[in-house]
């Protein structure tokens, strides 16, 4: 039984996850054979404030790269 966890920033829309649910169910099926009733997507958004890159909050970082 595929579990996948996807962990991304807030701001998807219902139908993006959507699509990133059966992309990910179909190349499961594809790659691995495996079946796509027995397969589990959880997809976690995490608020920017809550994610760190390059050394910075994800929402920190971006408003910098907006400033430049």
């Amino acid at each position: 039984m595929p579990y996948v966890n996807l962990q991304i920033t807030a701001g998807a829309t219902r139908a993006q996850k959507a699509e990133i649910v059966r992309d990910f169910t179909e190349t499961l099926v594809r790659v691995l054979g495996k079946k796509p009733e027995h397969t589990h997507v959880v997809i976690q958004e995490i608020a920017e404030e809550d994610w760190g890159f390059a050394g910075q909050l994800t929402d920190d970082w971006r408003r910098a790269q907006r400033a430049e």
